[in-house]
């Protein structure tokens, strides 16, 4: 029971009455999942490469600790401070990522990590809420104002990020970062005409994609042609699926993370299925569904358009990655190296999405005294 009484005052009392609990609840065990399986799915993987057993899961219980924080802190922000350290965001994860093109670790051929006071820091996961956040304004002062270049600085601010995401090279993130800023574009009003010129632009990026980017060409080769034969990893997880049923085989007693090498990160939802069955797959699922459709529906009661571009693309993001890893787990599209919100391993995004959804809540929750939650 809530010992926050409505009338309070308080800054927390105010925060309490007015952010979207249900929405917070659902995060947190989202959450509370990401420690329990990276638990289950690390220990075999830490042992493999010689460190201690339960390595990755002391570190992600403090990334989780750690973006839960951020994200309660950003709730308590309003629109003009989301638009702050978003802006600020922007703009350091933009240096960052120049400097790490420069002097950033190369890890199967790909530039994307900065080491920063000992420890390992992807730029490019900051720049997707920071950038959601800033085209959102940038098209709604475009609406409200039409001498007001929005739509020229949101798209240039586009193709500044998706250049150095190219260069690093991370054709993944491009793709979700393309994914915000035409969802939003779109739902500011963009023409038919042009929606049908940034379909073919999208549709061309990906052939070029194709032909550029051998790691891009042979996933695309092995997912269409069944005679080349799934890559290790997906045979894997597909087994792992297949054994766990409905029910699962039980905690602890899972064998795909004992080979895959990447069963506490990217394939983590294969380690779900085998332990715990294809009910808690679908648990998980709903949960990220219900944030994402919760999300969408507070934004769409507020008569703002900033809020409800800027939700749409932190929105965008956060379904897009969830989508992308357990749709790539389950062979439904080729496999891309995108971490399953708060569950896959991994520090940077893990911080980088608890800044989002903080802003999400501070954007959406009741500003006339209403009540954000259950």
């Amino acid at each position: 029971m809530s010992t926050l009484a409505r009338t309070d005052t308080s800054l927390v009392g105010r925060w309490w009455w007015t952010v979207d609990r249900w929405m917070l609840a659902a995060v947190l065990a989202i959450a509370v999942a990401g420690v329990i399986l990276t638990l289950a799915a690390s220990p075999p993987v830490a042992e493999r490469i010689g460190l201690d057993t339960f390595h990755f899961a002391r570190r992600q219980a403090v990334f989780i600790a750690m973006a839960l924080a951020v994200m309660v802190g950003v709730s308590f922000l309003g629109p003009r401070g989301v638009r702050r350290v978003a802006a600020l965001a922007t703009l350091a994860g933009i240096i960052l990522m120049i400097v790490t093109l420069f002097a950033g670790t190369e890890i199967k051929g790909a530039t994307r990590w900065l080491r920063v006071g000992g420890v390992s820091v992807q730029a490019s996961e900051f720049i997707k809420p920071g950038f959601a956040v800033l085209s959102a304004w940038f098209f709604a002062t475009r609406r409200l104002d039409d001498r007001f270049p929005g739509y020229a600085l949101a798209s240039g601010l586009y193709l500044i990020i998706a250049g150095l995401l190219l260069a690093q090279p991370d054709v993944g993130m491009t793709l979700v970062v393309s994914a915000i800023w035409a969802v939003q574009f779109f739902i500011a009003g963009l023409p038919w005409l042009l929606v049908a010129a940034v379909a073919a632009l999208f549709l061309g990026g990906s052939v070029v994609a194709y032909l550029s980017f051998n790691h891009v060409q042979v996933r695309v080769d092995r997912f269409l042609d069944p005679e080349v034969g799934q890559g290790y990893q997906v045979s894997r997880a597909i087994d792992a699926f297949r054994n766990g049923g409905w029910a699962g085989r039980g905690p602890g007693e899972g064998r795909v993370k004992e080979v895959l090498p990447d069963a506490h990160a990217d394939f983590i939802f294969a380690v779900v299925g085998e332990e715990f069955g294809l009910i808690a797959c679908l648990i998980i699922l709903c949960l990220f569904c219900f944030v994402v459709l919760r999300g969408f529906s507070n934004a769409a009661k507020e008569n703002d358009l900033f809020g409800l571009l800027a939700v749409a693309g932190l929105l965008t993001q956060f379904a897009l990655q969830a989508l992308i890893n357990m749709a790539s787990t389950v062979n439904l599209m080729p496999p891309k190296g995108m971490t399953l919100p708060f569950i896959s391993y991994g520090g940077s995004s893990t911080l980088a999405l608890g800044f989002a959804l903080g802003m999400v809540l501070a954007l959406t929750r009741a500003r006339r005294g209403g009540g954000g939650g259950p």
